[in-house]
């Protein structure tokens, strides 16, 4: 009895609610929409379990059950042009990011070519965008009306210099503001690599080119790889941008998934295209993990050496160039927004015709409530954020526990289209009707960003001794209490800097907005995205520009109490 006693204690039943979270709010829901893609109807597995009528149902929609769904990947032509356009735009996404990163990387971490920390600055601007923004900046630039069209029509071409409505444009978005997460583990698999190497190399006579094509680029093959994978996850997994670019007539997975479960109720068709995206993100991401931490290509050892940079001032030059116009092509996309949020009209000419501040006006008056239901709904996930990363960094730091690591690794593979699908599938009927909810939306938003809160108060977690922790039990604190007086406040720094970036992450949040936030909670995202449809552009570039200083503002919070934690 003792010892049934002294397991099933406080931090047990903690550990046990964390456990029925998730299995609650992430394992049911993929399931779920896993056994909706074979019956093609909704499946209740919580009211099967609490009303003998639901059970029935349910057991006579699998009595039904097929791969016709299955089949419907390769026999449907939306669906499988679907698959094939989202695998060929996330291919070509990733190899010209891959192109685009190596000489900025090689640039920032191996010269010293001028403007190097503007240019690192600048290359974060794209982080802080949301990405249905940045295409419809893109628009903006690029459009019918749009002041790079307008300047190409005076220098004497005719139409578009490109056309954003399509998947070119959907790739040049994605290359443009998905190259930062390429890049900075680009440019530490450039910083690390044995330096000593190259210059044996050009000791024996080889040239700058042929030692970095022969020596330098193998040695940072490993960051390229992961890098490359990383793009592909994330390029593939991208909603923002195909919602506002991509046109009718060029199927996308995570668009054409949307326009089941939104415009058609087709529950079988969504489901089987959630499936297909979770198990396409999975590979990847196993894929990259496996790169990662599969293969040994250490060259440093002993003591380190200083780096060497590079003074060539002709190859300095010519890579500082370059990467101002890499991360210039962002900047304008973005001034553009910031212009026409100020502008009377503008269309037939380079520059507005007027300025104006009633956009904000008209904002702050009538989507005042839309800025503040951002605020809330990102402090409700941000309250449950903290309280689950905090024990569960507990208990895999002290108790390894590798079960509850695994599993709150999971929302990384997860599309955030596809995870929204799969809450709207599961939670559309009794007992928990929780769809069209602020508490749906607001654990959504919790699963979504708990691995990156997670990773921030795991490493504030290793760093705290456990002898603190075993001083107050021998003084008669329970383990519970011993874990919130004490390794609790311990972990702030970690807490604090890991609270900014959830804070941060889910007011950009738009693939779950669109999906689950009902009208009387709209968050900001959702507003831009439903003046942009509305055409009301003026209004949805003044709301951007505020969703993007209020994302900066957190940012820099977050990049300060980083700073403070280390």
């Amino acid at each position: 009895m003792k010892q049934l006693k002294g397991r099933f204690n406080g931090l047990t039943v903690v550990k046990v609610l964390i456990y029925i979270f998730f299995g609650l709010f992430l394992i049911l829901p993929l399931i779920s929409v896993i056994l909706v893609s074979f019956t093609g109807q909704p499946i209740n597995l919580l009211g099967s379990l609490t009303d003998p009528a639901t059970f029935s149902s349910t057991v006579e929609k699998f009595k039904e059950a097929s791969f016709d769904y299955y089949k419907k990947i390769f026999t449907t032509r939306s669906y499988f042009a679907a698959l094939k356009n989202s695998l060929l735009l996330s291919f070509l996404v990733t190899i010209v990011v891959t192109l685009v990163c190596i000489p900025l990387a090689y640039g920032i971490a191996r010269t010293k070519m001028p403007f190097k920390k503007t240019i690192s600055a600048l290359c974060m601007v794209p982080l802080i965008v949301p990405t249905f923004i940045s295409a419809y900046a893109f628009i903006i630039m690029l459009g019918r009306s749009g002041w790079v069209t307008q300047i190409y029509n005076a220098l004497g071409g005719e139409g578009m210099l490109m056309n954003p409505y399509s998947m070119s444009g959907i790739m040049l978005v994605q290359v443009f503001f998905f190259f930062p997460y390429a890049l900075w583990p680009l440019v530490a698999a450039f910083k690390v690599s044995d330096l000593s190497l190259e210059e044996a190399s050009q000791n024996l006579g080889a040239k700058n080119l042929f030692t970095f094509a022969f020596i330098t680029f193998p040695l940072a093959l490993p960051g390229i790889i992961s890098s490359a994978l990383l793009i592909f996850t994330v390029s593939f997994s991208d909603f923002g941008t195909p919602i506002i670019l991509a046109p009718k007539e060029t199927n996308l997975l995570v668009v054409e998934a949307y326009r089941e479960m939104a415009g058609f109720f087709n529950w079988g068709g969504a489901a089987i295209l959630t499936v297909v995206m979770v198990l396409v993100a999975g590979f990847f991401f196993w894929l990259q993990h496996l790169f990662t931490k599969g293969k040994n290509y250490g060259t440093v050892s002993g003591k380190p050496k200083q780096q060497k940079l590079s003074d060539h001032k002709g190859l300095n030059w010519t890579l500082s160039i370059y990467s101002l116009i890499v991360v210039l092509i962002p900047c304008l996309a973005m001034v553009s927004i910031a212009i026409q949020s100020f502008a009377t009209t503008w269309g037939k000419d380079p520059l507005p015709n007027g300025y104006t501040l009633q956009h904000y006006k008209t904002i702050f008056s009538t989507s005042l409530g839309n800025i503040q239901n951002s605020i809330i709904l990102a402090l409700g996930a941000l309250v449950v954020s903290v309280i689950i990363s905090t024990f569960v960094s507990y208990f895999v730091v002290r108790q390894n526990s590798s079960a509850l690591d695994f599993m709150v690794s999971i929302p990384l593979v997860v599309p955030g289209i596809a995870f929204g699908i799969a809450l709207i599938q599961t939670f559309n009927t009794a007992p928990l009707q929780l769809t069209g909810t602020a508490i749906l939306l607001i654990i959504a938003y919790t699963i979504r960003r708990l691995p990156y809160m997670i990773r921030s108060t795991m490493g504030t977690m290793r760093a705290i001794k456990q002898d603190i922790e075993e001083a107050a039990i021998n003084l008669g604190a329970t383990q519970l209490t011993a874990a919130m007086t004490i390794i609790g406040p311990l972990m702030l720094p970690g807490i604090a800097a890991g609270s900014v970036l959830v804070f941060v992450t889910v007011i950009k949040e738009a693939s779950v907005s669109i999906l689950l936030a009902p009208a009387e909670w709209a968050p900001m995202s959702l507003a831009i995205f439903q003046n942009i449809l509305r055409g009301e552009y003026y209004t949805a570039a003044a709301m951007s520009i505020v969703l993007v200083v209020l994302v900066l503002v957190l940012q820099a919070l977050a990049n300060r109490l980083g700073k403070k934690q280390l």
